[in-house]
């Protein structure tokens, strides 16, 4: 009987067009490489979607099976299972070795196959399972292991100019969604609906702006009334009432890349009560974006924002943080936690990052404008102060709808 492989090569087919040219990711490597260096590592085993997908380009589907990129000196190979055959390596920059499920850990084989034994090993500390961890000990030996993810956290903060362009993109395209979404609204719709109609219009045009990618993910969290409380509260078949609050979120996904357009509205008319809150959270918002310049830090941005609501009193609605990162990220994969407008970040922020301003209040379903207000505008910090590039309006002269 023949044995079955370990691991093979199975490059079938010719190379797809990524989500960046070539030099881009030899940039990123390079980059990559550079801080491998400075703390000693000298392999890095990847085994995040984002990190794999920044480095790579290829954006995996788990379905309960590891996958990987492993990064030496000279090296870029992404580590997939037999059952993608030929795509990791037509979607990836660099090399691509296929494992097989015949055995056990066959995954762990394929990375040594590239690191070899008793190396300083690179890993990410705050995606490897402590399962994992003990394999990747096993099988590579290592003469130690250090953390990478926060470094290569802090490379991924800085976005390149073709980063910023497919960001631009992604920001324009939510803004499809959202005009999609507006027309549905009416009495009587179902938030799902209404979600669907703004998915669809997201997904065909990333497939008319984009047409050699992988199209998956795009989606849409339209809520309302008491389930606009949580920002990620799911859909639901409740039909829209007239004065009901609203809560649009529109989330296209180009290439592993995430942006979004979230906005309050109201269907019809709104009461008194509300439109105050409301009102109130538009002018945090607009004081908010003014703050994002190069030189401030996430921590001054929250406390600044804080003491505007405080002033107000109306701090105490307050659920979460002011606003994120984008670039490579989703709801079910990574993104740079250091970036985010929180009390305990004191990252400073720098041109080319690219951060959210996302107010939001939540007021209790048995009080006066009852409901969850949310703004969300994308801005790019700039060397003298920010650029927005979200385009759909706010506010209730252009939200009361339907």
């Amino acid at each position: 009987m023949t044995a079955r492989p370990e691991m093979y090569r199975f490059h079938n087919g010719e190379k797809a067009p990524l989500p960046f040219a070539e030099i881009e990711y030899e940039a990123r490597l390079k980059a990559l490489r550079a801080r491998m260096e400075e703390a000693g590592v000298q392999a890095a085993v990847f085994t995040s979607m984002h990190n794999i997908a920044y480095y790579s380009g290829f954006l995996y589907c788990s379905f309960g099976r590891p996958y990987g990129l492993v990064v030496t000196d000279s090296e870029s190979v992404t580590i997939s299972a037999g059952i993608d055959a030929g795509q990791p390596w037509r979607r990836c920059h660099g090399d691509n070795i296929t494992y097989t499920d015949w055995q056990r850990d066959n995954f762990w084989r394929a990375i040594l196959s590239v690191t070899g034994e008793g190396r300083v090993v690179g890993y990410e500390g705050d995606h490897l399972t402590l399962q994992q961890r003990d394999k990747l000990e096993d099988f590579l030996k290592p003469v130690t292991m250090v953390d990478i993810a926060p470094t290569t956290m802090r490379q991924r903060m800085h976005k390149s100019p073709a980063e910023l362009l497919l960001i631009r993109e992604g920001a324009r395209v939510a803004d499809v969604g959202g005009y999609a979404i507006r027309e549905a609204v009416k009495e009587g719709a179902r938030e799902i609906d209404v979600a669907m109609a703004g998915r669809d219009a997201m997904e065909l045009e990333i497939a008319k702006s984009f047409p050699d990618a992988e199209y998956r993910d795009t989606w849409v969290w339209f809520q309302s009334g008491l389930n606009t409380d949580g920002a990620h509260n799911p859909v639901t078949a409740r039909q829209l009432q007239r004065g009901d609050i609203l809560s649009l979120n529109t989330f296209p996904m180009i290439s592993g890349y995430y942006t979004a357009l979230e906005r309050t509205m109201f269907v019809g008319e709104v009461d008194e009560a509300s439109l105050k809150i409301w009102e109130a959270n538009v002018a945090a918002h607009e004081y908010g974006m003014s703050l994002l310049n190069p030189g401030a830090s996430c921590a001054e941005v929250t406390q600044k924002t804080n003491d505007f609501f405080a002033e107000r009193d109306l701090l105490q609605y307050r659920t979460f943080g002011y606003g994120h990162s984008f670039g490579v990220l989703s709801h079910y994969y990574g993104r740079e936690a250091g970036l985010e407008l929180r009390e305990d970040i004191d990252t400073v922020l720098e041109p080319g990052m690219v951060i959210s301003m996302e107010p939001m209040l939540t007021i209790a379903n048995d009080q006066p404008g009852a409901g969850g207000y949310r703004e969300h505008d994308i801005l790019i910090i700039t060397e003298d102060g920010n650029e927005n590039i979200t385009g759909y309006p706010y506010g209730p002269e252009f939200n009361v709808v339907g």
